[in-house]
């Protein structure tokens, strides 16, 4: 085999063992090459095109992984789902009898990139490539993989200090807010980063299981301000929409504690998706179900500073979804907010007796307050929520800036480079 035989692939791949299953990769990628089961995340070598779009988003470098072989053996779907950890490089001999080694050898790309990179062009509309992945230029300095599967920590154990259930009862649903307590061990949180919890025992093949990502909704200083501890916004779904009883396992692990119970925590992760410090900084969040635990914890920061009397703040507005009333956490705290301290609008997709709003259709409906926001160098966009809203959300942004006859694609690159709209979907 030689480099003329076009035999040989870069293969693209992702280590079971340090990824959260955050799926930033999944939505990320421009060519559909991710995909997952309930275990692992997985990169097709058959549509990976190389682009490297997924590599700067990951928030543990899990995704950052290679492995030059014959593309004949190249990993397939099937045999990385079932992986716990990353296949070895191939062995001096084995890379010698496989034409892999050599001064002379290349690697060749996959059939199929130039295609996907024209596919993939200005023609179709891809709402991932306007997030940033810089933090704002005055973002505090965050602290990540401080512990987990292959750090020196390994995991901390966190002690539960509380358990209450943020939305009405449902038949469909069910979300806490879980308060987890780190005791000695240090761990530094900002807003806008996120944990892994790892739940106890094993899954269906024997196997122990893997951790799940949660965002943090309590702000740098602690659920309770100066305590070493930190809040998950934590949604257990109880039926899918066949009306089928269906069990998670970390989130029903996380709903059903009980103040006492220990933890397993890895983390933190993410150094994209966090607050400015800047004091006259404007935030605008957008989000929806438990997408709101980073804008809970940007608002409660924010909220503190106020109350000490030494804090200017910038403008704070937040655009909240969920199908009804009853299924939107923290709904009651929100209502008692002072309003000039937040702008807050709902959307109800699923109220009886009125048409279906999403947030999208509140931002336009607000779009003569959001055009100068865009504007704006001191003003960020979050977003956060199911994978869904992204789209809608980006459109919604395109939209009000042309309708104040902005030049979106100036707008967009410029929210992007100066890391002023964050996207983190699921």
């Amino acid at each position: 085999m030689n480099a003329s035989d076009g035999l040989l692939i870069k293969q693209h791949l992702i280590d079971p063992e340090i990824c959260i299953r955050c799926n930033t990769c999944e939505a990320t990628c421009p060519v559909g090459a991710i995909t997952h089961d309930d275990r692992n995340y997985v990169v097709d070598a058959d549509k990976c095109n190389l682009c490297l779009a997924c590599i700067s988003p990951c928030p543990t470098g899990s995704i950052d992984n290679w492995r030059t072989l014959p593309r004949v053996r190249a990993y397939s779907i099937a045999d990385q789902l079932l992986w716990d950890d990353l296949p070895a490089e191939l062995g001096a001999d084995e890379a010698v009898a496989s034409g892999v080694a050599g001064d002379t050898v290349a690697v060749a790309e996959s059939p199929v990139t130039a295609k996907l990179a024209a596919e993939t062009g200005s023609t179709r509309f891809n709402s991932a490539q306007f997030g940033a992945t810089v933090p704002p230029w005055s973002a505090a300095h965050a602290y990540t993989n401080l512990y987990g599967p292959k750090a020196a920590g390994k995991s901390v154990s966190a002690s539960v200090v509380g358990n209450v259930r943020v939305t009405k009862v449902g038949r469909e649903y069910d979300t806490h807010h879980v308060v987890l307590d780190c005791g000695a061990m240090p761990f530094p949180v900002l807003e806008g980063q996120s944990i892994a919890i790892v739940p106890p025992g094993l899954d269906g093949a024997g196997r122990p299981h893997h951790a799940r990502q949660y965002s943090v909704a309590s702000p740098r200083n602690g659920e309770r301000a100066g305590y070493n501890n930190l809040s998950l916004t934590v949604k257990r779904v109880l039926e899918d929409h066949q009306g089928q009883a269906v069990c998670g396992v970390a989130s029903n692990y996380l709903c059903d504690l009980q103040v006492g119970d220990k933890v397993q925590v890895i983390g933190p992760f993410g150094a994209s998706f966090l607050m400015p410090n800047h004091p006259r900084s404007s935030i605008v969040m957008i989000c929806t179900g438990t997408g709101s635990a980073p804008m809970r914890a940007m608002t409660e920061w924010r909220r503190r500073q106020r109350a000490s009397g030494k804090f200017e703040g910038g403008k704070l507005m937040l655009f909240f979804g969920a199908r009804t009333q009853e299924e939107l956490p923290y709904f009651g705290p929100l209502q008692n907010l002072p309003k000039d301290f937040i702008d807050i609008n709902f959307a109800f997709s699923r109220t009886p007796g009125q048409s279906k709003r999403y947030v999208q259709d509140a931002m336009r409906e607000r779009a003569a307050d959001l055009a100068p926001l865009l504007q704006d160098p001191d003003c960020f966009f979050y977003v956060c929520g199911l994978k869904a809203m992204e789209e809608g959300v980006v459109l919604a942004l395109r939209d009000v800036a042309q309708a104040a006859g902005l030049d979106w694609e100036a707008v967009a690159l410029a929210l992007r480079q100066q890391g002023r709209l964050h996207l983190e979907t699921y």
